[in-house]
């Protein structure tokens, strides 16, 4: 009697390499010019609001991870402030921080708004990436809920050619939409496969490594933003004095006393942040107070004062206290 053939059962097989498949564990950077959605994308990927997001140029200034948790894969994302001409001596100190981020990830994705032609300052930054030799890039055409289909497809087409010019290949291009959630758990599949094997980094429960009071300034800096005229956005640092639980109060009712700097660069945009009879700075607290109290999941007194720090941009001793 013949020995049976053992068929070959695909499913099985595939399950087998599932599990044998091993856990990867890296970094990822979005890069991109301001405005480009690489904030609002970290926080689909991670699905809580980690990242500062804000339709205003350049406020990411700390590095933000946020950490996208899977089954077979844990992909810390670094937020790195959008690279630019530097303007300013902050402007440089934030481009060197991109660069060195930049030569220290297992992933670039380089983001591009499918609503924007591909622009000089699009180009500028995929000449850097193109420098980059060793580290995989994604391009990610963020924004797709924005345009029609052929719009999409010569935003892809041009992306792909620019890659060609400077001499590299993408190792994904794919379109997302962040605020429609459309691929987003598509583009963390794409990146998973090109980090390097390793057990997870942080532990299951973490969103982010970002020491609290940072992500506290954020947040309330991302409030004093909204809304502030334009010449604003690079004048306001804020930080957090400190952070103490309310005393004499029962377990079940904490309630944590915050208190915060706002700092601007001149006495005339106190006026501005203040607003009229405070109640500009009122909306701030508000606001932030309602975000700081889902980040940390206690009740928040807040207390914020705004103090004019002259000209900390260009004053190398200001920018080491305020954190940069």
């Amino acid at each position: 009697m013949g020995a049976m053939s053992a068929r070959p059962n695909p499913e099985a097989a595939a399950q087998q390499a599932e599990n044998n498949a091993p856990h990867r564990a890296g970094f990822a950077c979005f890069v991109g010019r301001p405005n480009a959605g690489k904030s609002t994308l970290t926080n689909a990927l991670v699905g809580q609001k980690v990242a500062i997001t804000s339709n205003r140029p350049q406020t990411t200034r700390h590095t933000v991870r946020g950490i996208v948790h899977r089954e077979d894969a844990q992909l810390i994302l670094v937020d790195t402030p959008g690279l630019h001409k530097p303007r300013t001596l902050l402007g440089e100190r934030l481009n060197d921080v991109v660069r060195t981020t930049w030569a220290e990830v297992d992933v670039i994705g380089f983001c591009l708004p499918a609503d924007q032609k591909l622009g000089p300052g699009d180009k500028f930054i995929v000449k850097e990436l193109a420098g980059i030799k060793k580290t995989p890039k994604i391009a990610i055409i963020t924004k797709t809920d924005l345009v029609e289909s052929k719009q999409l497809a010569e935003q892809l087409l041009a992306v792909s050619r620019l890659g060609e010019e400077l001499g590299f290949e993408w190792a994904e291009i794919i379109p997302v939409s962040a605020v429609k959630d459309s691929q987003v758990d598509l583009l963390a599949d794409l990146i998973a496969p090109l980090l390097p094997e390793s057990p997870p980094l942080y532990p299951e429960g973490d969103l982010t490594d970002e020491p609290e009071m940072v992500m506290v300034a954020e947040l309330i800096r991302e409030a004093a933003l909204e809304g502030v005229r334009d010449e604003l956005p690079h004048s306001i640092a804020v930080v957090v004095e400190e952070m103490l639980p309310r005393e004499d109060r029962p377990a079940d009712r904490p309630l944590l006393d915050i208190h915060a700097n706002v700092y601007i660069e001149r006495p005339s945009q106190k006026g501005i942040i203040i607003g009229p009879k405070g109640k500009r700075l009122k909306e701030v607290g508000m606001k932030s107070r309602k975000h700081i109290e889902a980040l940390l999941g206690t009740p928040v007194f807040l207390d914020l004062h705004v103090k004019v720090a002259k000209d900390w941009q260009r004053d190398p001793k200001q920018l080491r206290k305020l954190g940069f």
